[in-house]
């Protein structure tokens, strides 16, 4: 790598540094803001909901790669050009498109970057976040934290937990089991349950239903044990949105899906969404290359900026458009995620061998 390879990526960081410090800190208000309609005097405190929004920044930040790539690519490229460095640096011998090259390689960098804070910062902090709203927002009114239904089969049983307390323990624990022929053989209701240890349960006020030979008996017991069958990772986890999951997790819990025989287009969909995202991001900071060459003596930054953000937030709302149909019409998880990024990644290209043709 030459020196200007070199001081082509620092510009290009210079501007990502920019792009970042400018939409994180608006980004960040608007999510404070959203906090604090849900702040009560008994419940939910001020002080909690600036917490949450701070462990949930790293998420923010990483959501918001794309539209820092493409931004700070047209700062860093834009100041460039503005100063005619860019005229400089192409009478040395550099093309538009080995400019783009070294911006690809800037874009590659930062796209790393972010998948490494997002696998180890983002992910986590986000989770414990949302876990420590939930308990804050059940304790206003004194009741359960009712996260997502969680649901577990194997073979003809399935379970189901309603709800976690404040301790992470199950209530609502409700079991069917189904003969061979789908008729119900019986059925176990326990208001909550203990986890002892791994999937060793301890169902608590249990009442138990059973048909046989089309005589319906019940039992009530005070305590009953119970080999549960959801996977080993935390039920507080479990209840949580997928795209809170770290690449691990979604692996994790994907094999025990399939295991299992239920359905998991929805983590796997957030596990290619993980690779989806910096292709999107190599996307566009190729696409900052042309904005640099767009009237390069104009002085116009601001206007190439207002561009630049239409373009970013119609491909990031596309993006997401095409995410949620592909789910409800149960789409291949890589064809959903990797498309439209692929295909953005592709007429950067083309538009880049057009001005390199041109100029």
């Amino acid at each position: 790598m030459n020196i200007f390879s070199r001081y082509l990526i620092r510009y290009l960081f210079t501007g990502f540094a920019a792009a970042a410090g400018l939409l994180l800190p608006l980004f960040t208000t608007f999510n404070l803001i959203n906090e604090l309609d849900d702040v009560s005097p008994g419940g939910y405190h001020w002080t909690q909901a600036l917490l949450v929004v701070l462990m949930t920044l790293p998420r923010c930040f990483i959501d918001l790669g794309p539209f820092i790539a493409l931004l700070g690519g047209i700062v860093g490229l834009g100041l460039l050009s503005k100063n005619s460095e860019l005229t400089a640096i192409r009478s040395t011998g550099f093309s538009v498109f080995r400019i783009a090259m070294v911006a690809l390689t800037a874009g590659i960098v930062w796209a790393a970057s972010l998948g490494a804070i997002d696998e180890w910062l983002a992910s986590p902090l986000q989770q414990r976040a949302l876990q420590i709203r939930n308990v804050a927002m059940a304790t206003e009114n004194g009741v359960d934290i009712s996260g997502n239904i969680l649901w577990a089969r194997r073979d003809n049983t399935f379970m189901t937990v309603k709800s976690l307390n404040e301790q992470g323990q199950p209530t609502g624990v409700e079991i069917f089991h189904y003969r061979d022929d789908l008729s119900l053989e019986f059925y176990i209701y326990a208001r909550k349950a203990t986890i002892v240890e791994g999937d060793k349960w301890l169902l608590q006020e249990v009442n138990k239903k059973q048909w046989l030979n089309g005589k319906e008996s019940t039992e009530i017991k005070d305590v009953l044990p119970w080999d549960a069958f959801f996977t080993r990772m935390s039920l507080d986890v479990l209840s949580l949105p997928a795209n809170t999951f770290s690449v691990g997790q979604l692996n994790h819990y994907i094999a025990y899906l399939q295991q299992t025989r239920q359905p998991s287009l929805e983590y796997h969909l957030a596990l290619w969404q993980k690779l989806g995202r910096p292709i999107l991001t190599l996307a566009m900071i190729l696409l900052a290359v042309p904005f640099a060459f767009v009237a390069p003596r104009s002085s116009a930054l601001g206007s190439r900026l207002a561009v630049g953000g239409i373009v970013g937030l119609l491909l990031y709302i596309s993006y997401q458009i095409v995410v949620n149909l592909g789910l409800l019409f149960a789409l291949s998880a890589p064809f959903i995620a990797l498309t439209l990024p692929t295909l953005c990644v592709i007429v950067a290209l083309m538009l880049i061998w057009r001005y390199d043709k041109v100029r």
